[in-house]
């Protein structure tokens, strides 16, 4: 390490030759350049520069302030979850200093409490990696999946190996195109369960239970369509009035008829779950009507047998000679009455 001065250039063994003249022609001078009022940050203890932003940190504060170079806020790292921006001195970590730091390779930011109390002995560390990526550039297009996707591949080997591509922008309004397209398989999966679900509901006599599968293809649908609308931010950032373009209304157009695909999905399976529940609901009343017509034939039959077999030693019908086919005549013209009374109500 090298220390100059005017009259001196020497190593760290001559500093004190070299601090002596400092100390009688540099006099210390302090000068305000600005002043900034940051009303939405409670308190201020410490500051540190990176990359382009200021990192302030207040002892009382919920969370950490990234500045611009003219003190403008960029944004927020939320630290502690309380519901005031101030946190209460009584339950507040006291952050009273913080410094850059580099470990294994990679820049941190290491907070420190003031230690004064139990709560307040607290050592935060963050990597710089967790405020955010910024990826503006004009010659890189960066994307994030968990498991390799093969239209990614085939955009390289069509788009970029052949110099066909005419910028990032063109790279990215393929890319978000490509993305939608990847939707038309699962929609075209779904449509044919829904088809096949509408078979066994309508043509089959005895249909089997197919509520779990509906409600399975049913939340397929609306997870696809949730995504698709949450796209709609991204599709409106790049289809602006400076970077109009074929490809672009071409994309747009792909996601209207993604969206309004999923949604006639939607629709058609809220139709056939209620029709679903109408059909079974509709078997079910048949087989309470039949059952309520057999107990309608047979409950005048049942009294007339109920009153016959009491065995009381007053009963003349017992003894009568024709007692027994008078008891069958009757049962069979009640239940004629009832069976001409049925058709004419064309309940039969």
């Amino acid at each position: 390490m090298y220390f100059k001065c005017q009259k001196y250039n020497r190593t760290l063994n001559n500093l004190r030759t070299c601090v002596t003249p400092l100390k009688k022609q540099l006099k210390p001078r302090i000068e305000l350049v600005k002043s900034l009022l940051l009303s939405d940050f409670p308190s201020g203890s410490s500051i540190n520069y990176h990359d382009g932003k200021f990192y302030l940190i207040g002892d009382d504060s919920t969370n950490i302030l990234l500045l611009d170079t003219d003190y403008q806020k960029i944004d927020s790292v939320q630290l502690f979850d309380y519901p005031e921006k101030r946190i209460p001195k009584s339950d507040k970590i006291d952050l009273e200093g913080s410094a850059i730091i580099e470990i294994m390779g990679k820049d941190h930011l290491l907070i420190l409490g003031s230690a004064s109390g139990k709560n307040r002995k607290r050592v935060i560390l963050i990597p710089f990696s967790n405020f955010g990526l910024d990826f503006k550039t004009d010659d890189l297009v960066i994307t994030i999946h968990r498991l390799e996707i093969d239209f990614i591949n085939d955009l390289k080997k069509n788009l970029i190996d052949t110099g066909q591509c005419k910028g990032t922008f063109h790279l990215l309004n393929r890319l978000i195109k490509a993305v939608f397209q990847s939707y038309e398989a699962p929609a075209n999966r779904l449509a044919k369960e829904i088809d096949s679900y509408k078979s066994h509901t309508f043509l089959k006599k005895n249909p089997p239970p197919i509520l779990k599968g509906l409600y399975h293809v049913k939340r397929q649908i609306e997870v696809s369509r949730r995504l698709l609308i949450l796209s709609k931010d991204i599709l409106e950032q790049i289809d602006d009035p400076e970077h109009q373009d074929p490809n672009t209304r071409d994309t747009r157009d792909l996601y209207i008829r993604m969206l309004t695909l999923f949604d006639t999905m939607s629709e058609n399976t809220n139709h056939l779950l209620t029709l679903y529940f109408s059909i079974s609901s509709q078997r079910t009343n048949e087989v309470i009507r039949v059952l309520t017509i057999f107990s309608v034939f047979f409950m005048p039959l049942t009294f007339i047998v109920g009153i016959y077999g009491m065995n009381f030693d007053f009963m003349p019908e017992l003894r009568w000679k024709l007692g027994y086919p008078g008891v069958l005549l009757v049962m069979v013209a009640v239940t004629l009455s009832i069976y001409i009374w049925f058709r004419k109500k064309h309940w039969l």
